[in-house]
């Protein structure tokens, strides 16, 4: 796969406002663990290889467990997630394929149960983060791997 253009070289201002934005989840409510779940999901349903591979790198550099990174197409019949991630990941997955009617009472309901008005903002802030990244690196088909080493995810092991 050949990359179309370099987003990051044609738009600096916007990548800079953008990595910024990303950067302050760091600071968020929500811990990295989570954050690492819900961008490999959205990643996944958005069919982003560049941020797929990125985030499985960074979660495993951040010691996620691997069987769990296999699980996650599937976390709601796993028995490896706790009920706040599985609500993270509701979120997550609600937000980045948005039903026609919006999102319905029940699941935020259910994720409500799980994290404060702050956290659900900061998740929700996450969530939209990750689709944004995911939307530029496909619609410009960013190689996946090309910036392990910028990034330091060559010490994830997996190259």
């Amino acid at each position: 796969m050949a990359q179309r253009i370099n987003y990051m070289q044609q738009s600096p201002e916007f990548f800079k406002k953008m990595l910024d934005f990303s950067n302050t989840e760091q600071a968020g409510a929500i811990e990295e663990s989570i954050l690492h779940l819900v961008h490999i999901r959205a990643s996944q349903i958005n069919g982003c290889g560049f941020c797929l591979d990125m985030h499985i790198k960074q979660a495993k550099i951040h010691g996620e467990r691997e069987l769990r990174l296999y699980h996650l197409p599937i976390w709601r019949e796993s028995t490896l997630f706790e009920p706040r991630e599985r609500a993270a990941l509701a979120w997550t997955e609600i937000l980045t394929k948005l039903p026609e009617h919006g999102v319905p009472d029940d699941v935020y309901q259910r994720v409500r149960e799980q994290f404060s008005e702050k956290e659900l903002s900061d998740l929700t802030f996450s969530v939209m983060a990750i689709n944004a990244w995911n939307r530029v690196n496909v619609a410009f088909k960013t190689v996946p791997g090309s910036a392990d080493a910028a990034f330091g995810l060559t010490k994830a092991g997996l190259n």
